[in-house]
């Protein structure tokens, strides 16, 4: 393996148990190529860990070991098991999930998404990239998938200098995968929809939402249907907003799948759809994409929860429910709930918390991985 030596301050940030190490710490790369797996050593040459090089990326080390390890088939067969095993422990009533998370489950820069007998990964860095045969191979002899695509058009990989692009490296990959979720039909389309196929991390948090629906709801940037397709059977009625029409193709489909008759299904934009209503609702439900994408952004961000959130609180009386979700992880969660306690004074309403919520169990949280802790959903009651 190639050596980089890294200064104090990076030894001292994998002593905290974070895998990154930034371009401005490596004091010498040696003759490290774009993607080797390579010895990292601090300022005074004692081995740090293994990890991935990036050529282009800020975060120029990503750690997959702080000892001594042979990065290859048989390292990435027992880290794809592990993962495996936990999904097992973890996922239940559905045939859909995340099975690798990145970090959190040891392999930075790596997504492995299941959809049935179907896999979809991500491989976001280079030396997941150039890793990616060897980790296909490993897959299909763990779960025999019918097909792999690669859905490696996530815009992160223009920081590792890669091409955007969706492959299928094995079997074939249909226009729609049939999946199940808490027991409800769904079609899936891993070609072309939202992030791998569906929105994954909010399988828990759709069957918390049912649980508290009641009368009138309103779902806003409902996507696929998730939200809408679980409260209905709670609810008299949803009405169900997003701007994409293929979108709302796919949660008209998977509402027939499943006979459920009492959902209206609208294209618009959910703010001239907040600013344009008068009348109230039992249940609002806010699941915005990321406002905050960088820390720069966190001001912007903030001014646009806060008025989303104030448009939906005026649309609910006392006894009413409102789910304000955020998938920004630099929005953290008391900065939301300051932004919504904003809101709710500027609104007249008094709020009391019914649940705290996160991402789902299969996209485990890594203690000493902030950024594995991305998605915040909040349950309130108007009072």
């Amino acid at each position: 393996m190639s050596v980089i030596r890294v200064n104090r301050k990076a030894a001292d940030r994998a002593a905290s148990g974070h895998p990154w190490l930034f371009a401005s710490d490596v004091v010498d790369r040696g003759e490290a190529q774009p993607g080797d797996a390579v010895r990292v050593l601090d300022h005074r040459g004692k081995l740090l860990g293994i990890a991935h090089y990036s050529s282009t990326s800020q975060i120029t080390l990503r750690l997959l070991a702080m000892q001594a390890l042979e990065i290859d088939r048989a390292f990435y067969w027992h880290r794809l098991s592990a993962a495996i095993a936990h999904r097992k422990m973890v996922a239940q009533n559905t045939d859909a999930c995340r099975i690798v998370f990145s970090e959190a489950d040891l392999l930075p820069g790596l997504i492995v998404d299941r959809y049935g007998d179907h896999l979809v990964i991500q491989t976001l860095t280079q030396g997941m990239d150039k890793a990616r045969d060897v980790i296909v191979d490993c897959l299909q002899e763990l779960l025999t998938p019918a097909g792999i695509l690669a859905r490696n058009d996530a815009s992160v990989r223009r920081l590792e200098g890669l091409p955007l692009e969706t492959l299928t490296l094995s079997g074939e990959i249909p226009e729609r995968v049939h999946i199940t979720m808490n027991g409800l039909k769904l079609e899936a389309d891993l070609l072309h929809g939202q992030k791998t196929g569906v929105y994954l991390d909010q399988r828990e948090n759709y069957l918390a939402a049912q649980r508290w629906a009641k009368g009138r709801v309103l779902d806003c940037f409902t996507s696929t249907g998730g939200f809408a397709l679980h409260t209905a059977a709670n609810a008299e009625s949803v009405e169900a907003i997003d701007s994409s029409a293929p979108a709302l193709a796919t949660a008209e489909a998977n509402a027939r799948n499943n006979s459920i008759g009492n959902i209206q299904f609208r294209q618009a934009d959910v703010f001239e759809f907040l600013s344009g209503i008068s009348r109230t609702y039992s249940m609002v439900i806010l699941d915005p994409p990321a406002f905050a994408k960088s820390r720069r952004a966190v001001e912007d961000a903030a001014r646009g929860y806060k008025d989303i959130n104030l448009r939906a609180l005026r649309l609910l009386d006392r006894g009413g429910i409102l789910v304000t979700c955020s998938c920004s992880h630099h929005m953290s969660e008391a900065a939301l709930f300051e932004v919504i306690a904003e809101a709710s004074l500027d609104a007249g309403k008094t709020l009391r918390v019914l649940e705290r919520r996160t991402q789902a169990a299969d996209h485990p949280i890594l203690l000493t991985v902030p950024e594995t802790l991305y998605l915040k959903c909040l349950i309130l009651e108007v009072l």
